[in-house]
Order: structure tokens, then C-alpha cells, then sequence
């Protein structure tokens, strides 16, 4: 019967590219066409130890970046699934400025699914999403970050915490500014509300793009400073 069920919701509704939104014609595809699919930058070994960001020599091991070798970073370890181009900058912008809830879903599943080197969601105790400010919030009417955090958390039965690390400052869009610009427009910017609820924990700070870091840097500084063990990120994909 479901069998039956999913071959009718297939006619009524045929399965679509996340990406390009072309047809899916093989059973069994992925939410990508293999052309989109293939284009998928994703970040793997070699990289950085510390921020993952992914070397371009491939006969390269694994070790610290310039920047993390000078600098502090705030958090224990970042990881993400893939470039911030093509395939995963479509996905992005459908979830987030189409207002597609259901491909955000998708890529958090992706983002749970993957086999990030050097890290396992398992060994962490907790997942918080990177928050909005209230009145971003109402604009946009929804945390893309938050979507992608439930979806990791149901995957690895991990809880999600979205109430305790909070942005109480309203700040301009990242994207409109430069990096250094960046770091001060963040600064500052949020705070815990309970730190009992994260004193001691392993947790998963989960955004959706690391572009420059301010912003994950910033959380993952407040959240090790009020009493958090360690600060892994995650994001879908890093522009690099």
C-alpha cells in the first residue's frame, strides 16, 4: 500500500532537483539530479584540523591553517558538508529567501547524513541553533538555522536547545559588510540566558554558511565562557 500510495504522489506530484528543478526520473534519486549532484563541492580531507577549511593540494595530510596557527577561533572544531557555490548556494538561497521550509528539512538531513573527517555528532550531548534577533525573526518569519538543527538532532537523537543562547542585539546584515566590519558587528551581540542549561555540555553550534566565521566565533566564544565543555560547528556548506 505505501508502495502503491508513493507511486500516486509521484504522478500528482512529481519529485523535482532541489537544485535546478529539473524532473527526477530514476526511483531511488536522491533530493538531486545527478548533474546538480555532481556539483556539489564537498569538503573533505585534506583541510584544516581546526576550521576545516579544505586545502587545495590533494596529497596534502590534514593540519592547522595559517589563520589558526595565530589566531584563537573560539570554537573546538568546524566542520561543513560542501562549498558555498552551485548546487548548495541554489539550495541555500531556496530555503532561506524563497521561504522553502521543506528543502531546508532536506538539507538538514543532508547535513546530518554526512561524514564530517575528524568529527561524530554522536559525541556530543547537545545541538544549538546560531539565533536570530526577534525582529529578524518576525521579517523572516522563521531560524533557517533552527530547521537545520532539528533535523540533526531527530537524526541522532541528540536534544536541541533554541531558548538559552540569545541575540539581544539587532546588528546590520552580515552579508553587506567586510570581514573586519563583521567581527565588531557581532561583538557583543548575544548572550545566555541560563547557564546551567549548557555548564559542562558538548555542544553542536549548527548555522547554515560560514563565510568570514564572526558570527559562529562569537557564539562559540559566549557559549565556552558561561560554561560549555567543548563548541564544534556545523554548517552546510563554507565559502572558500
Amino acid at each position: 500500500m505505501k508502495k502503491i500510495l508513493a507511486g500516486l504522489a509521484d504522478i500528482i506530484f512529481p519529485r523535482r532537483c532541489l537544485s535546478c528543478d529539473n524532473l527526477l526520473i530514476h526511483e531511488g534519486d536522491g533530493p538531486f539530479c545527478l548533474d546538480c549532484f555532481n556539483r556539489i563541492g564537498f569538503v573533505r580531507s585534506p583541510l584544516c584540523i581546526k576550521c576545516g577549511v579544505p586545502f587545495k593540494g590533494v596529497d596534502q595530510k590534514d593540519h592547522l591553517c595559517g589563520e589558526c596557527l595565530t589566531s584563537k577561533q573560539g570554537f573546538t572544531i568546524a566542520r561543513t558538508v560542501g562549498r558555498y557555490e552551485t548546487t548548495l548556494l541554489n539550495c541555500i538561497h531556496r530555503f532561506k529567501y524563497q521561504e522553502d521550509i521543506g528543502a531546508g528539512k532536506i538539507l538538514g538531513k543532508l547535513m546530518a547524513a554526512y561524514d564530517y573527517p575528524g568529527l561524530k555528532i554522536s559525541d556530543y550531548t547537545l545541538i544549538i541553533p546560531v539565533p536570530l534577533h526577534a525582529k529578524r525573526l518576525r521579517e523572516r518569519g522563521f531560524n533557517q538555522s533552527l530547521i537545520l538543527a532539528g533535523e540533526i538532532a531527530g537524526t541522532h537523537g541528540l536534544p536541541v536547545d533554541f531558548m538559552t543562547l540569545k541575540r539581544h542585539v539587532y546588528t546590520v546584515p552580515q552579508v553587506s559588510i567586510g570581514k573586519k566590519e563583521r567581527e565588531a558587528n557581532v561583538k557583543g551581540s548575544f548572550g545566555v540566558a541560563e547557564t546551567a542549561q549548557i555548564k559542562g555540555e558538548k555542544i553542536i553550534l549548527v548555522d547554515d554558511v560560514y563565510t568570514t566565521g564572526s558570527t559562529i566565533k562569537e557564539c562559540a566564544k559566549v557559549l565556552m565562557r558561561e560554561g560549555a565543555k567543548e563548541v564544534a560547528v556545523l554548517t552546510l556548506a563554507r565559502a572558500v
